[in-house]
């Protein structure tokens, strides 16, 4: 079965940086588009990035490009998020998800608190 396992969430003071890990499993992972994805508090769960299966095509939130990038490793099953000059704002549960068979697949997310 799908499974998507994040990782890599934690502290960071503005103008940090972090990086999370997708660990992917049950399912051809270098067929596929993925995506991240994060939820604020109290704020509906909202886009960030995706990248093709190659990792050659990336397109980002406006609110995110320019600071984060994504990519893969697709010998390691692995996608990630690297995020710089974190702000405040970018606090959220940040879930990796793909669409397999009509079906959108999520991890049970990793949170990222920016605060000083």
């Amino acid at each position: 079965q799908v499974q998507l396992v994040e990782s890599g969430g934690g502290l960071a003071q503005p103008g940090g940086s972090l990086r999370l890990s997708c660990l992917a499993s049950g399912f051809t992972f270098n067929s596929y588009t993925m995506y991240w994805f994060r939820q604020a508090p109290g704020e509906e769960r909202d886009f960030v990035a995706r990248i093709n299966w190659s990792g050659q095509m990336t397109y980002y939130a406006d609110s995110v490009k320019g600071r984060f990038t994504i990519s893969r490793d697709n010998a390691k099953n692995t996608m990630y998020l690297q995020m710089n000059s974190l702000k405040p704002e970018d606090t959220a549960v940040y879930y990796c998800t793909v669409d397999h068979g009509g079906m959108a697949y999520w991890g049970k997310g990793t949170l990222v608190t920016v605060s000083s």
